[in-house]
């Protein structure tokens, strides 16, 4: 698991390719689905769920933290406002071998709001200055990096998001995610916020030419490789996508080749799937419910005349996991 890499932890900082990332998503991009997202691409830099600092702390951490090698290079988003509680979870979350620590500045959720982190950070600079401060400390040679929106409520983006970008940076922070709306903390739910506030990719663009030293992420709408392709490079540094890839992961076949300019892993997704068949027969000998790790591959055959089929076997009540994966089977043969 993850905290096994440790050593080999600094033959992966030089590597972190920020070209294009997979967005951290509650309750999607844990081990099983990264690991998936690897299988299809060896380049794609992928992220944990979001993390509160006080559970890596105080929580399970072998549950929380481990990873399978081969999802590397991974980095992890930690959501807290305590500068000394991110310090510390920044260490813990290095000692497990973790390429790069992301803090949470553009989570709108209630739960995270009533806590005053994630996008209510914005509000603060200061504070999240004084957070990513610590977290650099902490770091030692571990990149650190921010996750935020261009503003949230009221705030004007003009005015907000470049003194914002100018003093994190002063803090040691050199990568900013920047997802394109902003957040409505009162009034939307976090699925609202995913749509609902427009989207504004102009200013993102502004802010990599206002700051060419920096790398700049857009995030936020992204539907395609081609659109991804057309800011990459020439607008921003880098693109991370979110929904469209755990929704339809078939987007990311060739990834390698178009976008990274390199081999490319797989060529179908019945070879993605087929090593997936392997990795539940894993989980199953260890005595974990492989439906943890099929949930995430509801999309793989999306638009195509196999997906109401492979949705059937993904989420029956009534196949075994063992028919399950013999099912999967008989519709790649």
């Amino acid at each position: 698991m993850g905290r096994d890499l440790s050593q080999a932890k600094s033959s992966w900082l030089a590597k972190i390719n920020r070209t294009l990332s997979v967005a951290p998503m509650m309750d999607c991009t844990d081990r099983h689905c990264r690991y998936f997202h690897r299988l299809l691409s060896k380049n794609l830099l992928v992220y944990s769920e979001m993390i509160v600092d006080r559970s890596i702390i105080f929580g399970d951490r072998e549950r929380l933290l481990s990873f399978n090698p081969k999802e590397h290079p991974i980095a992890i988003q930690i959501g807290g406002n305590d500068p000394k509680l991110l310090a510390e979870a920044t260490k813990i979350a290095i000692d497990f071998g973790y390429n790069e620590v992301n803090l949470n500045v553009g989570c709108p959720s209630s739960r995270v709001n009533s806590g005053n982190f994630g996008a209510a950070l914005m509000k603060n600079v200061d504070l999240v200055s004084e957070c990513v401060e610590a977290m650099v400390r902490a770091a030692g040679n571990t990149p650190v990096s921010v996750k935020s929106r261009i503003g949230v409520d009221n705030q004007d983006p003009e005015e907000i998001l470049p003194s914002f970008i100018s003093k994190v940076r002063d803090s040691g922070c050199n990568t900013f995610i920047i997802h394109a709306r902003k957040a409505i903390l009162k009034g939307l739910s976090p699925k609202e916020n995913r749509k609902i506030p427009p989207l504004n990719y102009p200013i993102v663009f502004e802010m990599q030419k206002y700051f060419p030293d920096l790398e700049i992420i857009l995030n936020g709408g992204i539907k395609s490789l081609a659109e991804a392709k057309n800011h990459i490079g020439k607008k921003v540094v880098g693109v991370m996508i979110g929904r469209e890839i755990y929704e339809n992961p078939s987007i990311l076949i060739n990834v390698d080749r178009d976008i990274f300019d390199k081999g490319g892993l797989v060529s179908n997704m019945d070879d993605v799937l087929r090593s997936m068949i392997d990795y539940c027969d894993n989980e199953m000998s260890q005595g974990f419910n492989i439906d943890h790790v099929l949930k995430h591959l509801k999309g793989a055959f999306k638009g195509t005349p196999t997906s109401k089929k492979f949705k059937r076997v993904v989420f029956s009540r009534e196949l075994s996991d063992l028919e399950k994966l013999n099912a999967i089977k008989t519709l790649l043969n």
